[in-house]
């Protein structure tokens, strides 16, 4: 009896404790803290609640920002390889790599900014919890520390933003060693001699490239017949023509059958589209296959949602759930898993809240590859439009008719524009060469402002600059006047 009084004494603690909000947004990725920060923005009482130990998901801790951060040592260490005596740098002795100080870089690099996140919330008066959260009910979250629900949290409304982890193949054992997923690629103590990657998507070509760089041999293994098979087929093409001159080797047309360790060494099993089973044995072996909806320990079922067969909270048009008062964003949801659509969906729902009218075309978020050459896209494919059937005309132009390309030997690549046949509006940019990641914000622009091809074709660009390409683009498909070509 007494055990029982004690346990109903430390609830009602709890109870008498519990924190209100206005807003409480679970996950502290691109879109938990940017939401946060628009909440805060438009004067709601804001609480950021994030399990682990730092802020920022995915993306800033194990994602976008540290792989960039190797992205660019590794491409240093290339260019002093490869170019340096051809720019008339000449170094005495050999080029020595420090991977270990490379890793602390990356490693400075993240915390940083991370720091910079916290910073963030107290400047806009954002409490954050540390914790796990879960709902109790719909109107209430537990805050789970360990195994010790710790406090509990009361907010008018809720945001999920938990965002995603690695997917797997259900007969893959990952031991998160020599068998590893995106996260442990980015701090590895040692470089492979091979790294065999599964899968032929965003992440696996970026950390397969890294590691090229670095000195490993690289092979890729994609089920289906392209790499980055979501973008245009041209941007695929001549993106895999750049990186088979890198000596990267591709598999495609193949189903992963079996990945084994046996001691130090991992082998590969896979079938290619005759039937036939080739073996491939490295001493590392990346997953790749995509990325899974980050909500197991919610509780969801507490707060009466559900979700899809990929474990996606359903959303409507507003980004509300089954529950008016709680919103879904980012990678918890339909659509691509890219941290700057979830940024867009954070605004979007502080701003509904607000009661204001924001929008969101998801047609026009852009996708990014950030190998070298970086490939970047925004709109309709050129599939895609002749899957619609739609009347289409395409303008291309090759960076390496630029004398800024050639000035700084990035010739690969191209940008192609899709117009309509008849009102020339833009429907689509496609783009693959130098600096891409930075010159697809033209083609949004352009296509937010439902511009022409001609347009485009009108406005001055700088030169000599990579960005002649895309005015150079919009010019042949605007009469096919190109005047470089």
């Amino acid at each position: 009896m007494f055990f029982i009084s004690v346990v109903l004494l430390s609830a009602d603690k709890l109870n008498k404790h519990m924190k209100k909000f206005d807003v409480a947004v679970i996950g502290s990725g691109p879109g938990g803290y940017v939401a946060a920060i628009r909440c805060a923005q438009l004067g709601m009482r804001t609480a950021l609640i994030e399990k682990e130990s730092t802020l920022g998901g995915t993306c800033l801790n194990v994602g976008c920002i540290p792989s960039k951060s190797l992205l660019d040592s590794s491409h240093h260490y290339e260019d002093a390889l490869k170019h340096f005596e051809t720019h008339g740098i000449k170094i005495k002795g050999e080029v020595e790599l420090d991977f270990p100080q490379m890793i602390n870089r990356k490693q400075q690099v993240v915390d940083q900014t991370t720091k910079g996140i916290e910073f963030l919330m107290d400047k806009n008066k954002i409490e954050v919890i540390r914790g796990l959260g879960r709902f109790k009910t719909a109107s209430t979250l537990e805050i789970v520390q360990g195994d010790k629900v710790v406090e509990e949290v009361e907010a008018a409304k809720y945001i999920i933003a938990t965002g995603s982890k690695p997917g797997n193949l259900p007969f893959i054992t990952l031991d998160h060693e020599r068998i590893i997923t995106s996260t442990e690629a980015l701090s590895l103590s040692e470089i492979p001699k091979k790294l065999v990657v599964i899968g032929g998507g965003v992440i696996g070509l970026e950390l397969g490239q890294v590691y090229k760089r670095l000195g490993s041999e690289v092979e890729v293994i994609e089920y289906a017949d392209r790499i980055i098979s979501g973008m245009d087929a041209a941007l695929s093409k001549e993106l895999m023509k750049s990186l088979k001159k890198q000596k990267i080797k591709f598999h495609l047309s193949h189903q992963v059958k079996e990945v084994k360790r046996v001691g130090d060494k991992v082998l590969v099993s896979a079938e290619d589209k005759k039937g036939v089973t080739q073996e491939f044995e490295s001493d590392y072996t990346l997953v790749s296959v995509g990325r899974v909806a980050n909500t197991e320990g919610l509780q969801l079922e507490n707060a009466g949602l559900s979700t899809d067969e990929r474990g996606r909270i359903q959303v409507n048009d507003h980004l509300q759930t089954e529950q008016a008062h709680i919103y879904a964003i980012g990678d918890v949801i339909k659509g691509a898993m890219l941290a700057h659509k979830a940024e867009e969906e954070g605004v979007f729902v502080a701003e509904v809240m607000a009661g204001q009218k924001p929008h969101i075309n998801y047609n026009l978020i852009p996708s990014v590859v950030y190998t070298w050459p970086e490939v970047a896209s925004v709109g309709l494919t050129e599939e895609q439009l002749k899957l619609q059937e739609r009347d289409y005309k395409s303008g291309q132009f090759p960076m390496r008719a630029l004398g800024r390309a050639r000035a700084s030997m990035d010739i690969d690549g191209f940008v192609k524009i899709l117009a309509d046949a008849k009102t020339d509006e833009v429907l689509g940019v496609h783009m693959i060469g130098a600096r891409c990641a930075d010159l697809i914000a033209e083609g949004v622009t352009a296509m937010e402002f439902r511009a022409s091809a001609e347009d485009i074709a009108r406005m001055s660009h700088a030169h000599p600059t990579y960005a002649e390409a895309v005015k150079e683009a919009a010019l042949a498909a605007s009469e096919n006047r190109a005047l470089h070509m």
